[in-house]
């Protein structure tokens, strides 16, 4: 035993483990994982993992030879109100496999990667459901009923679901938005505080028995915990490191904390190598290092003092991982975590362990919780938000490095590092004005068009048209009333790109595939300009205009060109027609003699036109007109301007047979990329020539 405690002693022992860990890592999510299904398989048997209900969708997590996701939307309340089936239930369902999507966007949250991470290959388009066999596993009728009891529409559910039994999903989404934009939302995932709050309650309450005997208990219960929330990534570290701190302190192994850490931290990776993507996983780690790489240094400090230091060092420690996720982050956060941190973890999360088993304290808690979302919006409005730039692990190291050193001096009363930090944060922010190449992405809307120009050296970045989520791609998200395709895709995607705001956005013509979110994006991006085309405004336009003048926007109409610094668009007006469609904004575009084409939806008449009022010849990229319909790209017009690139805005599976084969075939000279199969289409430019890049699913 001796011997073991000098071992367990040698920092060195641990940074070997945890380098050998990293390398079993790389390794492990390396090696090609395969379903264990031939995706032609129509009868599925298993338990039930998980179920939730979310309005009318319903979502199954069945365990069968693999896991596999059902998603069904109930087709009447009737339907819904004799939906029985729970946790454990044993169930037979016919229905097809299908591969989830990957991000079609760059940068942006990939479902596909998510699922594999979770060894999740298919999703289920369920036909039928049967019950087979009632649960008869005690444990998860205990989690069936928790489920259930909380299973309301109140504010006090939604937050015992969030901070007890770890569903977010009931927190409003505006809220939800103001949570992320204080920076605060890392306490609404269950973790180190949670479990260090429900073990002190419990060391308490067992105080007159044995040590070993309390410690066990606690960390059977602890475990417990973990199984009731799905073990999460983050909880797991926080009960395993719990566990772990235990047995050193039984056994007098004085091994430091930071070593127990290391050690929870392999343990975890060797079970599931791909927790290390876990963003819960991730955060729960760094800021639980550097608390306890500072743990002397926030030992001296008391009360306030103290809760404004943990907030500092978990805002730096926390930094880069907001922004390659988030991109961008609150610098009012530590001030606002000061506020937060007390009310949630000493009134709300107690109170919601309270209200959890005592219902009738919900009417206190239901107000506490009222003044909790009523200060989160407020802040959310005055917020100081810094927007960066997704980058390459390399210049996350380099961050750390700079943070571990930022946090040491600043204890020292020390800010040369603290200087060299915000010069950091300054130059990421702006890294915009040292990228001397224009970019170029067709994004991925599915049936409907947006384009984005990003201009050399931060001149300025043009939008051509949003989209429309009522014709997006994923049927789950059509049928989510909530979701918006321009603060879920788009906004995001401009942030990751270190886009602070839309010089200029173009409405192409008024159908809904091509304006349908750009109210939805003014309110919640900056937006200097809007140009709409030539003719009468629709309802959509007027509708966009009342917001643009609400919100002091100005908007122009049938403009002739575009100047952006030395940068000039042209719009190649040449009559007002009786349809939207041949309306439509056309834009050419000459960029250091390469020569881009934006039919929008423009029609044969149109095409006619302008091959009579302009010259146009050997256009580089073109923008198909009205996503490959044969309504547009008239041969005779395709013949004259000879693209090199014909580049095809369309939704996946669109109920219009959209790109149709006589326009592919007219367009066969030309190399053709669509977004239906090649995803987001990214075209940089420079001095050196052009590369194109596809984002495909």
């Amino acid at each position: 035993m001796i011997r073991l405690r000098k071992i367990l002693l040698c920092d060195y022992l641990y940074l070997i483990l945890l380098g050998l860990t990293f390398g079993y890592v790389l390794i492990s999510i390396n090696i090609e994982k395969k379903s264990l299904y031939q995706n032609n398989e129509k009868i599925f048997k298993g338990y039930i993992e998980k179920i939730k209900i979310d309005g009318n969708q319903l979502t199954i997590n069945l365990k069968a030879k693999e896991e596999i996701i059902i998603n069904y939307y109930f087709l009447t309340p009737k339907e819904k109100e004799s939906f029985s089936l729970k946790l454990g239930d044993y169930i037979k369902v016919e229905g097809t496999l299908q591969e989830p999507s990957s991000s079609r966007i760059p940068n942006l949250f990939d479902y596909k990667k998510y699922l594999m991470n979770n060894n999740i290959f298919y999703l289920l388009k369920v036909d039928k459901i049967k019950l087979l066999r009632k649960n008869t596993n005690q444990l998860l009728k205990l989690k069936q009923f928790l489920i259930d009891v909380n299973n309301t529409n109140s504010l006090s559910s939604a937050y015992i679901n969030a901070l007890v039994l770890g569903n977010k999903k009931l927190i409003t989404q505006e809220v939800t938005e103001s949570y992320q934009i204080n920076g605060v939302s890392h306490l609404f995932a269950i973790s180190g505080l949670h479990v260090s709050f429900l073990s002190l309650i419990l060391l308490f309450l067992l105080k007159n028995i044995s040590e070993i005997k309390r410690y066990f208990i606690v960390s059977v219960f602890l475990l417990f915990y973990a199984f009731i929330t799905d073990f999460s990534a983050s909880i797991m570290r926080a009960v395993i490191f719990f566990i772990g701190l235990k047995i050193n302190q039984i056994f007098y192994f004085y091994i430091k904390p930071i070593n127990i850490l290391i050690l929870t931290l392999s343990f975890l990776l060797i079970i599931n190598s791909f927790y290390i993507f876990d963003v819960g996983f991730q955060f729960s780690f760094i800021i639980c290092f550097f608390l306890l790489k500072f743990q002397k240094q926030l030992t001296n400090k008391k009360g306030i003092k103290l809760f404004f230091w943990v907030s500092i060092v978990s805002f730096l420690a926390s930094l880069p991982i907001c922004y390659q996720n988030f991109f961008q982050i609150n610098l009012l956060a530590p001030l606002l975590n000061v506020v937060f941190v007390p009310f949630l973890s000493f009134i709300i999360y107690p109170l919601c362990l309270l209200t959890l088993f005592l219902p009738f304290l919900s009417i206190i808690l239901n107000i506490l919780l009222s003044i909790l979302e009523t200060l989160s919006l407020m802040f959310s409005s005055l917020s100081f938000n810094l927007i960066l730039s997704k980058t390459n692990i390399i210049i996350v190291f380099v961050y750390y490095f700079i943070i571990y050193k930022t946090i040491k001096t600043l204890f020292q009363r020390k800010y040369l590092w603290l200087i060299i930090l915000s010069f950091v944060l300054i130059i990421h922010h702006n890294i915009s004005y040292f990228d001397s190449s224009l970019k170029i992405y067709f994004i991925d809307v599915g049936q409907g068009d947006s384009i984005l120009i990003k201009l050399p050296n931060q001149k300025g970045n043009v939008l051509i048209d949003t989209g429309g989520k009522l014709n997006y791609q994923e049927d789950w998200q059509r049928k989510n009333k909530s979701f918006s395709l321009a603060k879920n895709n788009l906004i995001p995607f401009f942030k990751s790109l270190g886009i602070t705001k839309i010089d200029s956005l173009i409405i192409t013509h008024g159908d809904a595939d091509h304006i349908g979110e750009s109210i939805d994006l003014v309110n919640n991006f900056k937006v200097e300009n809007v140009v709409f085309n030539c003719g009468e405004y629709n309802d959509l336009e007027k509708n966009l205009i009342k917001v643009l003048k609400k919100n002091k926007i100005n908007y122009y109409s049938c403009i002739k060109e575009l100047n952006i610094d030395k940068y000039k668009l042209q719009f190649l007006n040449t009559k007002e027609y009786q349809n939207e469609n041949d309306n439509s904004n056309v834009i050419y575009f000459n960029y250091n003699k390469y020569k881009f084409l934006f039919m929008g939806d423009a029609g044969l008449e149109r095409e006619k036109d302008i091959l009579e009022k302009y010259n146009l010849k050997d256009i580089d990229f073109l923008k198909v007109g009205h996503h490959g319909s044969n309504t547009s790209s008239n041969k005779l017009f395709i013949d004259r301007i000879n693209p090199k690139y014909s580049l095809i805005s369309v939704g996946k599976n669109n109920r219009y047979g959209h790109p149709k084969d006589e326009v592919l075939n007219t367009l066969k000279n030309s190399k053709i990329y669509r977004t239906d199969l090649d995803g987001s289409i990214e075209i940089r430019l420079n001095k050196r020539g052009y590369k194109i890049r596809t984002c495909p699913p």
